[in-house]
């Protein structure tokens, strides 16, 4: 259903289906990685989590709350999850003395790139009939939408 409103743009209506469309994907997309293993029962990001740590070496759970953001009893409870399952540890922090660093165990970035790895093939599946253009250009607007909402 198109809304037309004089003071808004065409552009302003676009991005609008760009967000609703994002937020449809974002559920079927959880929805999928509960099946692969990248998001735990509870809808927890585990794999975005270990892809954090992979990427960016330990951090704090406060910080890791901050950068998505989240509410730092959530992150808490799925590095708790994690360590739980052997995939990260806390470790001490030089910096703060309560505030401990989460880092990835050995056996979680064996776990994280064979989780990555399904998210890979899962992605070759699905882009099999859309164009490369297209999707990158898709990635480039969500980028630059997450840096306006960042701001």
């Amino acid at each position: 259903m198109k809304l037309e409103h004089p003071r808004r743009s065409a552009a302003g209506e676009a991005l609008f289906e760009v967000m609703v469309e994002t937020l449809r994907a974002f559920f079927k997309l959880r929805a999928a990685g509960k099946k692969m293993g990248a998001v735990t029962s509870w809808g927890g990001g585990s794999w975005g989590l270990m892809r954090s740590l992979a990427l960016e070496g330990p951090q704090t759970v406060p910080d890791l709350a901050r950068a998505r953001p989240v509410a730092r009893q959530r992150i808490q409870k799925i590095a708790d999850e994690l360590a739980s399952a052997g995939l990260v540890e806390f470790m001490e922090n030089p910096a703060h003395l309560r505030s401990k660093l989460v880092r990835l165990t050995e056996r979680g970035d064996v776990k994280y790139r064979e989780v990555t790895e399904k998210i890979l093939d899962a992605s070759d599946a699905m882009a099999r009939d859309m164009a490369e253009p297209d999707l990158r250009t898709a990635a480039a607007v969500l980028r630059s939408l997450n840096g306006k909402l960042s701001r």
